[in-house]
């Protein structure tokens, strides 16, 4: 019985994701020793990276943590190509690019990755529809559709391009989890837990009704980073996921 309640914990760790959005390296690194028993990832964001410099990706590793490099690169499709395969020899676990790069973008950085990984590659999740983002801020950018329409579009599309997964507000997860394979990832930002602010994001949901949902991975920043005691604060959102 310890033994199955030690491995469910375990794998409930590997799915929480940490976002570092801080601005000084210290507070990062202190952060990472702090949660690196509690957590997966770490996740380095363009605050932290602009920041601490590509360095940071080594440091964190270097002190017991994954990186997870949410950079969303959005270019040309060799250069994101190239930036891929950049952050691969960094060492990071899990990456980031933009759905909306389209086809040729995603198939060049799958196909770049597999390529020069010598076997051993970061999964690369693509990011759909940011959680700030709602039907209003879609039609002022020419996108007709409903939020879940273009989600799953572009969901659909990274599968189809070699992509190992999506980036999606908690409110799609159920919608993809019927659309795309069953091992298809799905990383989801906007965790807060009941009493907290919505900050910035539009799209949220506790950390419970997420991983019910279905979501492989869920961020958690500020519900914990800024919190007078990160630990305690994850351990109780740990705690709620029992």
């Amino acid at each position: 019985m310890h033994a199955r309640l030690g491995a469910a914990i375990k794998e409930m760790k590997e799915r929480i994701l940490i976002a570092l959005d801080v601005s000084s390296r210290d507070q990062a690194l202190n952060l990472v020793r702090e949660l690196k028993s509690l957590t997966g990832m770490f996740k380095v964001g363009s605050q932290l990276y602009m920041a601490a410099g590509p360095a940071i990706v080594k440091e964190i590793i270097d002190n017991g943590g994954k990186v997870f490099l949410d950079l969303k690169f959005h270019d040309i499709p060799n250069t994101v190509k190239q930036a891929a395969i950049e952050a691969a020899k960094r060492g990071v676990s899990m990456m980031t690019i933009h759905a909306s790069g389209g086809r040729n973008m995603m198939e060049t950085v799958a196909r770049g990755l597999q390529e020069n990984s010598g076997g051993s590659r970061p999964v690369v999740v693509a990011v759909t529809v940011l959680t700030s983002i709602d039907e209003p801020t879609l039609r002022e950018v020419g996108v007709p559709d409903a939020v879940e329409s273009q989600v799953r579009r572009l969901a659909l599309l990274a599968q189809d391009c070699g992509i190992d997964g999506v980036v999606c507000s908690p409110q799609e997860i159920q919608l993809l989890r019927k659309a795309v394979k069953p091992d298809f990832r799905i990383v989801t930002p906007g965790i807060r837990m009941p009493e907290q602010s919505i900050h910035d994001q539009q799209r949220i949901a506790t950390p419970r009704s997420a991983i019910e949902a279905g979501a492989d991975f869920i961020v958690v920043g500020r519900a914990v980073t800024e919190d007078p005691s990160p630990r305690k604060a994850l351990e109780a959102m740990m705690e709620s996921l029992k």
